[in-house]
Protein backbone atom coordinates (compact mmCIF):
# COMPACT_ATOMS: atom_id res chain seq x y z
CA UNK A 1 0.00 0.00 0.00
CA UNK A 2 2.98 2.39 0.73
CA UNK A 3 1.25 6.03 1.06
CA UNK A 4 2.80 9.18 1.49
CA UNK A 5 1.60 11.42 4.62
CA UNK A 6 2.93 14.65 6.47
CA UNK A 7 1.90 14.97 10.41
CA UNK A 8 -0.59 17.55 10.80
CA UNK A 9 0.11 17.08 14.77
CA UNK A 10 2.67 16.08 17.35
CA UNK A 11 1.57 11.99 18.21
CA UNK A 12 4.05 10.26 21.37
CA UNK A 13 3.42 7.01 21.51
CA UNK A 14 1.85 5.44 24.53
CA UNK A 15 3.33 2.31 25.53
CA UNK A 16 6.89 1.04 26.83
CA UNK A 17 5.72 -2.17 26.08
CA UNK A 18 3.07 -2.71 23.75
CA UNK A 19 0.92 -5.87 23.33
CA UNK A 20 2.12 -8.39 20.45
CA UNK A 21 0.81 -11.04 18.86
CA UNK A 22 0.97 -13.47 16.10
CA UNK A 23 -1.09 -14.89 14.18
CA UNK A 24 -3.31 -18.00 16.30
CA UNK A 25 -1.51 -16.54 19.83
CA UNK A 26 -3.79 -16.87 22.64
CA UNK A 27 -5.08 -13.52 24.15
CA UNK A 28 -7.44 -12.59 26.80
CA UNK A 29 -9.91 -10.15 26.98
CA UNK A 30 -11.06 -8.50 29.99
CA UNK A 31 -14.44 -7.07 28.65
CA UNK A 32 -13.27 -3.80 28.45
CA UNK A 33 -13.93 -1.63 25.51
CA UNK A 34 -13.63 1.94 23.87
CA UNK A 35 -14.57 3.68 20.70
CA UNK A 36 -11.97 5.63 18.93
CA UNK A 37 -13.07 8.01 15.72
CA UNK A 38 -16.22 5.22 14.93
CA UNK A 39 -14.09 2.15 15.78
CA UNK A 40 -14.44 -0.13 18.42
CA UNK A 41 -10.89 -1.40 20.13
CA UNK A 42 -11.01 -4.77 22.86
CA UNK A 43 -8.53 -4.51 25.94
CA UNK A 44 -6.24 -7.33 25.54
CA UNK A 45 -3.43 -9.07 27.50
CA UNK A 46 -0.51 -11.03 25.33
CA UNK A 47 1.09 -14.40 26.53
CA UNK A 48 4.09 -12.66 27.86
CA UNK A 49 1.88 -10.20 30.20
CA UNK A 50 1.68 -6.73 27.75
CA UNK A 51 -1.64 -5.29 28.31
CA UNK A 52 -3.25 -2.77 25.70
CA UNK A 53 -5.89 -1.96 22.65
CA UNK A 54 -6.26 -3.97 20.13
CA UNK A 55 -8.42 -3.82 17.27
CA UNK A 56 -12.15 -5.82 17.73
CA UNK A 57 -11.78 -7.64 14.26
CA UNK A 58 -8.44 -9.48 15.91
CA UNK A 59 -9.73 -11.65 18.54
CA UNK A 60 -11.07 -14.72 17.37
CA UNK A 61 -13.04 -17.21 19.63
CA UNK A 62 -11.01 -20.47 19.59
CA UNK A 63 -12.50 -23.19 22.42
CA UNK A 64 -12.88 -21.66 25.54
CA UNK A 65 -10.74 -18.48 24.37
CA UNK A 66 -9.45 -16.29 21.17
CA UNK A 67 -6.92 -15.89 19.88
CA UNK A 68 -5.00 -13.56 17.16
CA UNK A 69 -6.98 -14.15 13.65
CA UNK A 70 -3.40 -12.35 12.26
CA UNK A 71 -0.23 -10.78 13.42
CA UNK A 72 -0.31 -7.37 15.52
CA UNK A 73 1.32 -5.01 17.29
CA UNK A 74 0.34 -2.44 19.11
CA UNK A 75 3.30 -0.30 18.51
CA UNK A 76 2.87 3.26 18.07
CA UNK A 77 5.27 6.03 16.38
CA UNK A 78 6.19 9.01 17.76
CA UNK A 79 6.14 12.16 14.84
CA UNK A 80 6.46 15.34 15.19
CA UNK A 81 4.22 18.21 12.98
CA UNK A 82 5.93 17.89 9.84
CA UNK A 83 7.37 14.18 9.65
CA UNK A 84 7.37 12.75 6.18
CA UNK A 85 5.66 9.35 6.45
CA UNK A 86 4.72 6.57 4.65
CA UNK A 87 1.81 4.20 5.52
CA UNK A 88 2.16 0.55 4.90
CA UNK A 89 -1.49 -0.53 6.12
CA UNK A 90 -4.38 0.97 7.65
CA UNK A 91 -7.12 -0.19 10.71
CA UNK A 92 -9.41 1.36 12.84
CA UNK A 93 -8.32 5.03 12.02
CA UNK A 94 -4.94 4.22 12.74
CA UNK A 95 -1.90 3.96 9.61
CA UNK A 96 1.19 1.86 10.50
CA UNK A 97 3.54 4.22 9.74
CA UNK A 98 7.98 4.12 8.77
CA UNK A 99 9.18 7.49 8.88
CA UNK A 100 12.44 8.24 7.56
CA UNK A 101 14.86 6.57 9.93
CA UNK A 102 13.42 3.10 9.78
CA UNK A 103 11.06 3.60 12.36
CA UNK A 104 7.85 1.96 12.41
CA UNK A 105 3.87 2.04 14.34
CA UNK A 106 0.88 3.08 14.40
CA UNK A 107 -0.08 7.08 13.88
CA UNK A 108 -4.01 8.34 14.63
CA UNK A 109 -5.13 8.76 11.03
CA UNK A 110 -6.32 12.11 12.33
CA UNK A 111 -2.62 13.44 13.23
CA UNK A 112 -1.73 12.81 9.10
CA UNK A 113 -2.64 14.55 5.97
CA UNK A 114 -2.22 12.40 2.52
CA UNK A 115 0.92 14.13 0.53
CA UNK A 116 -0.29 16.23 -2.52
Amino acid sequence: MDTGYEATADWTASYDRPVALSRGEALVLDGRSDTWDGHRWLWARDPRGREGWVPDDLPVASGTGHVAARDYSAQELTCRIGDALTAVALTHGWAWCRNAAGGEGWVPLRCLRPDP
